[in-house]
């Protein structure tokens, strides 16, 4: 099955289709993690996007019933050199081409993705469309540059959840504000006995605060951070009430709750082995990154903020706290886990 994936700035990529078939509109991205494919197909935070994954062997231990960041998969298409079509590995449950027909994820393997990752990093990411169907190489490309902008999409409620709910523990309760959070960031709570009452992202300061929290958290998802005000006027009333903390897009909108900005990155970071620097003890971290979007460090200087960490790749913010306030946050993803 031949299948198309056209730029929109003309270029075009063909190969091998697999997966779901059809067409699907989407912000080509890539990913750089040499093993975690199923935490990137089911990481809520990759809404709205086509992952090119960069490692060339991609299916190689098949899919398996422990490694879900959510329930289902919210990508628009799934790039690879190489899917694997036999896996070997005893926890595998059936082939990543089964689960991506089931998630109607549509996916191209036999392409170039060396190139077409180099092609991103030196022109930005850029809007795409992905078919099985349509063979008009012309008409693909001007539908690419005709699909909504990325910044252009509210994608934040297809991921996040609609009602609170409540995950048992006997430690501290935590309100986890749900933007599409990854199970893992569950999980880290849980290790550590919380409760954790997960609440919608368009929960109000008043609600969240009747919960008797000992401390909010603010989780990662999709989309610019821009596009959920409600969320940062949120966070705004909170500040000062009570400890608050996020997680990349969590993070970008303490920051702009606090009167700072944020910008798109021309191809941002995407990968599960970026070096970040503890600036207060200068320790190397290799990070999880997923994020198109960064904190504008210009714009942290009027704060009373401190930067507490910095990408060691091109030097931009991934983490700050507040000099007087129990207020911290990371663009990066401590609690692990592709995606």
């Amino acid at each position: 099955m031949k299948a198309i994936l056209a730029l929109e700035d003309g270029t075009v990529f063909e190969g091998r289709g697999f997966g779901a078939e059809g067409e699907s509109w989407g912000e080509a991205v890539f990913n750089t993690s040499m093993t975690g494919y199923q935490e990137v197909l089911t990481d809520p935070s990759y809404s709205g996007q086509i992952v090119i994954m960069t490692y060339p062997l991609i299916g190689n231990y098949g899919i398996n019933r422990y490694d879900y960041e959510a329930k289902n998969s919210f990508l628009r298409g799934f790039i690879v050199r190489e899917n694997c079509e036999h896996p070997s590995n005893w926890m595998a449950r059936y082939r990543i081409s089964d689960f991506m027909a089931r998630e109607g994820v549509i996916g191209i393997a036999k392409v170039d993705t060396r190139a077409l990752a180099r092609h991103l990093r030196k022109y930005g990411t850029m809007r795409a469309v992905i078919s099985t169907k349509n063979r008009n190489i012309r008409d693909l490309i001007e539908k690419a540059r005709n699909c909504p902008g990325f910044s252009d999409q509210e994608l934040v409620p297809e991921v996040a959840t609609t009602e609170t709910y409540i995950i048992p523990g006997e430690g501290p309760r935590v309100v986890l504000v749900d933007f599409g959070s990854k199970k893992n960031i569950k999980r880290r709570f849980q290790e550590r006995q919380c409760e954790i009452v997960v609440v919608p992202p368009y929960s109000k300061a008043d609600y969240i605060m009747g919960l008797n929290p000992a401390g909010v958290f603010l989780s990662d998802g999709p989309g610019d951070p821009k596009n959920v005000p409600y969320a940062v006027e949120t966070a705004r009333q909170l500040i000062g009430k009570i400890p608050i903390g996020g997680i990349c897009l969590g993070h970008q909108v303490i920051a702009l709750s606090l009167g700072a900005k944020t910008y798109k990155m021309k191809f941002g970071h995407r990968g599960a082995n970026h070096p970040v620097k503890d600036l207060k003890n200068g320790r190397v971290y290799i990070t999880s990154h997923n994020h198109g979007f960064a904190v504008d460090e210009e714009s942290l200087k009027e704060l009373n903020v401190t930067v507490t960490h910095r990408s060691l790749n091109d030097g931009t913010v991934e983490g700050f706290k507040h000099n007087s306030l129990p207020v911290f946050s990371v663009q990066y993803h401590p609690e692990a886990s592709p995606g």
